[in-house]
C-alpha cells in the first residue's frame, strides 16, 4: 500500500511533467504503448532542481524504451528519500557516489573517483545496487566571494584557519555531515559557526554569502553560478569532500534491459552537459521535463 500511495502522490504532483513527456513512449491518449519487463518503475528525485533534471532524463529514456514510469520527484534530501528507496517505494534514483558512500559508511577513507565507486558498490543495502557512474559530477564544494578570498589570501579550505569569526551556510543536514563543521575542524583545523539555509545552494544561499551574512557556503560544483566570476571555490587538498559522480541507484525491479537504458544515459551525460542543463533551469527557468526531452533528442535517444 505504501508503494501504491507513493505512486498516486507522484502522479498528482507531476501531472504537468507527465504531459510534457507524453511523446516519449506514449500514444496520443497518454497511455503506454509498451511495458518492457512487465512492471511499472517509480523514478524519484531529490528536492533539488539538478537532481530532478537527471531523474526526468532517466524517466523519459525508460518510457522511450517501452517502460511504464511513475514519477515521485522532489521528495527531500538523503535522510528522507533513502528509507523510501530501501522500503521498495522507489526503483530508480539519481545519486552521487561520494555523498552516498559517506551516508552508508561514515567511516570510509576512500576519496578518489574509482575508490569511492568500488566502496559504494560494496556498501549498498540488500536489494539495491548502483549502475554505471557518469562522468558528470555535482559534488559539494566550499565557496567564498572573490572579495573575501582576496582580502584573506584564500586558495584552499585550510586557509580559513587563519580567519576569525567564519560562519558556514548550507542545508541544515550539513551541520552533522562528515564534511560539515566537525570535518572542517578535524581535517583542516578550521573552526566555524553554522547557519542553516534551506535551498541547496540556491538564491537564498547566494544572497546570504554576497550580503556578508555568512562567509562560506556549500555549493554544488555543477552550479552555473560558479562561472559568474564573483565567487571562488576553495581547493580541498586533503580530500574532505569525496569525489561524487552521478550514479543511478536501482531496485531489483530494474531488469537488465532497463539497466542498459539507464547506463546509456550515464555514458552520454558529461560534466559539461550537466552544467549546461542546470543553466537552462537557473537562467531560462525551463521545466525539468523540457530540459530532459531536449537533451535526449540531442543525444539521439
Amino acid at each position: 500500500m505504501a508503494r501504491q500511495r507513493t505512486a498516486l502522490f507522484a502522479l498528482a504532483i507531476t501531472g504537468a511533467l507527465t504531459l510534457a513527456a507524453c511523446g516519449n513512449g506514449t500514444d496520443g491518449n497518454n497511455e503506454p504503448d509498451g511495458q518492457a519487463g512487465g512492471e511499472t518503475l517509480v523514478v524519484g528525485s531529490q528536492d533539488y532542481y539538478s537532481n530532478e533534471i537527471i531523474a526526468e532524463i532517466y524517466a523519459q529514456a525508460l518510457e522511450e524504451a517501452g517502460y511504464t514510469v511513475e514519477r515521485d520527484f522532489r521528495i527531500g534530501q538523503r535522510e528522507v528519500y533513502m528509507p523510501e528507496i530501501e522500503a521498495g517505494n522507489i526503483d530508480v534514483f539519481p545519486e552521487y557516489t561520494g555523498n552516498l558512500l559517506q551516508y552508508l559508511d561514515p567511516e570510509t577513507t576512500e576519496t578518489t573517483e574509482d575508490g569511492v565507486y568500488a566502496a559504494l558498490q560494496e556498501a549498498m543495502p540488500e536489494g539495491l545496487r548502483v549502475l554505471d557512474q557518469s562522468d558528470a559530477s555535482d559534488q559539494d564544494s566550499f565557496v567564498v566571494t572573490k572579495a573575501f578570498a582576496d582580502e584573506h589570501s584564500l586558495e584552499s579550505i585550510g586557509d580559513l584557519a587563519d580567519v576569525e569569526g567564519v560562519t558556514l551556510g548550507g542545508n541544515s543536514e550539513l551541520e552533522t555531515r562528515p564534511y560539515g563543521p566537525q570535518g572542517l575542524e578535524s581535517v583542516y583545523g578550521v573552526s566555524v559557526d553554522f547557519t542553516p539555509i534551506e535551498d541547496s545552494g540556491g538564491p537564498l544561499t547566494l544572497k546570504a554569502l554576497r550580503d556578508g551574512d555568512v562567509e562560506v557556503v556549500n555549493i554544488y560544483t555543477a552550479d552555473p553560478v560558479l562561472a559568474e566570476g564573483d565567487l571562488v571555490r576553495l581547493e580541498d587538498p586533503e580530500g574532505l569532500l569525496l569525489a561524487s559522480h552521478v550514479v543511478p541507484v536501482v531496485s531489483e525491479r530494474v531488469d537488465d534491459e532497463a539497466a542498459e537504458v539507464i547506463n546509456e544515459v550515464s555514458d552520454a551525460l558529461s560534466a559539461e552537459d550537466l552544467v549546461a542543463l542546470n543553466a537552462k533551469s537557473v537562467n531560462e527557468e525551463a521545466p525539468a521535463a523540457t530540459i530532459a526531452s531536449d537533451w535526449l533528442a540531442e543525444q539521439d535517444f
